[in-house]
């Protein structure tokens, strides 16, 4: 078996189940939180926010060429992923407790992406180095000429829509009603 399969093999059957299994992780510690009673749909809005940022990054790696210029637009991904999360600690540690297990998750949630990435730029190094003038970089974007098994796109975009997509979406559901229907005293 060579590097490029293995590396690959552990990105497509490793990273990315672990990482979606840490996100659904996460969504159970918010609703033993009772983050509706506490930070709210504003920390839910920002849960949606971090899944869009690196919903591009996973969808260009599933169905693009991998070029310099999907490498870029994988790292301003990963860039605006990580500043978002520390605007979501900050803001749901002000407003709530969040335990040492979910800290832990959020440790996962780091450091998958930046793992994936990792493993995105040893399988192009080429198109990477060419980013900083070594090489010719590619900067176009088209549809990879060899498909990752559509067994494989079907099973992950199901695992993401049941994992990530119903659940964070029924969080920012449940985080929005109850902000309609709690009475809030008069200041």
């Amino acid at each position: 078996m060579e590097t490029d399969d293995i590396l690959r093999g552990m990105l497509m059957y490793f990273i990315l189940p672990l990482w979606l299994a840490a996100g659904f992780a996460d969504y159970l510690c918010h609703r033993a939180a009772h983050i509706e009673r506490t930070s709210g749909w504003k920390e839910s809005a920002l849960h949606l926010l971090q899944f869009a940022e690196m919903a591009i990054a996973v969808l260009a790696a599933l169905f693009l060429e991998i070029t310099s210029s999907v490498i870029v637009v994988m790292i301003v991904c990963l860039i605006l992923h990580e500043a978002t999360a520390i605007w979501d600690v900050r803001y749901a540690d002000a407003t709530r407790e969040v335990s040492p297990t979910e800290q832990h998750i959020h440790s996962f949630l780091e450091m998958l992406p930046m793992m994936g990435l990792l493993l995105v730029i040893a399988l192009h190094w080429s198109a990477f180095a060419a980013i900083f003038g070594i090489g010719s970089a590619d900067y176009g974007f088209r549809w990879k000429q060899q498909q990752l098994p559509l067994s494989y796109i079907a099973t992950m975009l199901v695992l993401t829509a049941l994992l990530e997509v119903l659940p964070y979406v029924e969080e920012f559901i449940r985080t929005f009603r109850h902000r309609r229907t709690t009475v809030r005293p008069a200041e």
